[in-house]
């Protein structure tokens, strides 16, 4: 008596066989986690800036200053500004304005001169950056160049244009911090701020690296 094998019973036996050559196989590789996997060597990737310091006056790269108590103190109206102060004064309110962009941020002093200078018209048209003074503040703990400037106030740096403001004012400054400047802006009536140049000129005196 002879057997016969069903129809493709062959094709199921060298199906089995080659599931359990797999079987006896080594398993693949898992890739690696994102934490095992080396890190990008430099150059790749994007470019990461840093962010500025929660408060200002704290950590190597900061700046420390000592406002006068009658200025205001108020919460920095953004993530850019590092300090906010609002002044009172015989023309109305004033407001000082510090800004800390980060590590090697900030761009160049000169250009940040123009750009102030810009935001004032002056009565007669000429540019505002023939009638802006610049100076190297001396008795200085770390380089201070000062800026001043009157006229019609147009807007503010990282808030955007604003109401026009005529006879108004600007005391400015730029600090050389650690890593980066930092700018001092006082812009107000310029009964105000003028009434408030010794004060501004005796804060950027006192300006220290470091908290």
């Amino acid at each position: 008596m002879s057997l016969r094998c069903p129809a493709g019973l062959p094709f199921l036996l060298l199906a089995a066989a080659a599931l359990l050559a797999a079987g006896c196989a080594d398993p693949a590789p898992r890739a690696e986690s994102a934490e095992a996997a080396p890190p990008a060597p430099a150059g790749d990737g994007p470019i990461v800036i840093p962010a500025p310091p929660e408060n200002a006056g704290t950590g190597p790269a900061a700046l420390s200053w000592q406002a006068p108590d009658r200025w205001i103190a108020e919460t920095p109206a953004s993530t850019m500004r590092r300090a906010q102060y609002r002044i009172s004064g015989p023309g109305g309110d004033a407001e000082l304005v510090v800004y800390y962009f980060g590590p090697g941020q900030g761009g160049d002093p000169m250009a940040n001169v123009q750009r102030w200078a810009h935001q004032f018209t002056q009565p007669d048209g000429s540019p505002s950056f023939e009638a802006m003074q610049v100076t190297d503040l001396e008795g200085t703990a770390v380089p201070v160049k000062m800026v001043e400037v009157t006229g019609t106030y147009t807007g503010g740096m990282g808030s955007g244009p604003g109401d026009a403001m005529d006879n108004a004012m600007l005391l400015g400054a730029i600090a050389s911090g650690p890593d980066a400047p930092w700018f001092f802006k006082m812009t107000g009536p310029e009964a105000t701020v003028r009434s408030e140049r010794e004060a501004f000129i005796a804060l950027l005196r006192g300006v220290r690296a470091g908290s």
